[in-house]
Order: C-alpha cells, then sequence, then structure tokens
C-alpha cells in the first residue's frame, strides 16, 4: 500500500482555501484532512458542512471528515450531502460505537474511528472488521503545531499486528505533530496515512513542503 499524505486544511490559510487545494492537488495530493471541532469535544471551533460543500468545487480528492464533535451521529447526513468521502468520529463522543459505523457506512462513505492519546486502542478491536479507517491521534485533539506524542505510535504497532493476523483491510492513520524530522518513526510503526499540518501548509514552502516529505516516504520504502 502507498503512504498516503493527507494535508490538514485547518493549518493553511483560510483566506486561499480554494487556492491551496489546487496547489496540493498539483502535487499528487489525494487525500485532504478536515478538522471539525465543535468547541464541546475539543477547545476549539472550526466549520461546518457548509464550507466544506463550498470547497468540494474545487477538488475530486478524497474529503476525509475528522469529526472532533460530541453526538457526531447528529452531523453525519449535513457531511454527507457535503460529499465528504470518508468520516471519522471519535470512540470517545460515542455511546454507541459500532451504531454510529453503521450509520457512516449506509450513507455509502468510509468509515473511520480516531482514539486520542490516552485511550488504549485495544477498546477497538470488537470494531475493527467495520472499519475502513483507524485514526490515532499523536497529540491531543483541538489545536495544531502541538509536539507528537511519539509513545502513542505503539497502538500503531498493535493495530499493524492486528490486520495481519485477522486479514483486516482499514487504513491506519496518524494526526498530529508529523514533520520532517519524526516521519521515519511514524512509518516504521507502520502508519499508512499522514496527516500533516503546520509542518506541510507554510507560504510560499508548501510545494517544497511536500515534495519533501514525498522523497523522505519514498526513500523509507525503498
Amino acid at each position: 500500500m502507498e503512504t498516503i499524505i493527507a494535508p490538514s486544511l485547518l493549518a493553511a490559510d483560510a483566506g486561499f482555501w480554494g487556492q491551496e487545494i489546487r496547489e496540493v492537488a498539483d502535487e499528487g495530493i489525494v487525500c485532504l484532512h478536515l478538522d471539525i471541532m465543535d468547541g464541546r469535544f475539543v477547545p476549539n471551533l472550526t466549520f461546518g458542512p457548509g464550507p466544506v460543500a463550498m470547497l468540494r468545487k474545487y477538488t475530486d480528492m478524497e474529503f476525509d471528515a475528522h469529526l472532533m464533535v460530541v453526538e457526531p451521529e447528529r452531523l453525519i447526513p449535513a457531511f454527507v450531502a457535503a460529499k465528504v468521502d470518508s468520516i471519522t468520529v471519535h470512540s470517545e463522543a460515542c455511546l454507541h460505537l459500532h451504531r454510529t459505523l453503521e450509520m457512516i457506512r449506509e450513507q455509502g462513505v468510509k468509515a473511520g474511528v480516531a482514539i486520542n492519546p490516552a485511550t488504549p486502542v485495544e477498546l477497538l478491536e470488537p470494531v475493527l472488521p467495520f472499519l475502513d479507517r483507524v485514526l490515532v491521534m499523536t497529540v491531543n485533539p483541538g489545536f495544531g503545531g502541538q509536539k507528537a506524542i511519539l509513545p502513542v505510535l505503539k497502538k500503531v504497532r498493535w493495530l499493524k499486528a492486528k490486520k495481519q493476523e485477522e486479514d483486516l483491510d482499514f487504513q491506519i492513520q496518524a494526526d498530529g505533530g508529523v514533520n520532517q524530522q519524526n516521519i521515519g518513526e511514524f512509518l516504521a510503526a507502520g502508519v499508512e496515512n499522514l496527516v500533516i499540518g503546520s509542518a506541510l501548509f507554510q507560504p510560499g514552502k508548501t510545494r517544497d513542503n511536500i515534495k519533501a516529505f514525498q522523497r523522505l516516504i519514498s526513500a523509507f520504502e525503498g
């Protein structure tokens, strides 16, 4: 499986989102990470389905909606209507996680689960067969620019082993503090989809940063 770079749009200049999306698409990016925050599950507020629907006209790349919200099931239909391709909910925010995942799948989009750094990954074992993606948070969610909590990568290694043992096909994603200095540790652990924000979107440097990450991934994959 080819490693995916998923730029986190929240780290881009909101006044130029359309331009930024076109720019990363030109560099071969196929997945855009959308951080949806409600000011309750996390201490920050971002954007909702309306802006996502407006951004859809700029690209046909995967829109990966990461719902950092309480009661995410309330918002699933609206984000599906906004033409996202995948929806990831937090295990900590779902009373009935399996039911929420089924709701996402019934809407015809990919279903994912995210876990915070302090959440044991083993709690996800019963729902792994129903997942398209597992997002391991390597920072506490809510704000960009944080330093990665690298010991959390042991969860990635556990997920990789489970995939192999049980022949599962969910994608392992990591989000938080990925940069050019530590990307090798993420790749060595088994991350297949790297959410990268502040280390990628930088005025005048975004294209060069993408190329640098792509070179590092290519060197690792040999």
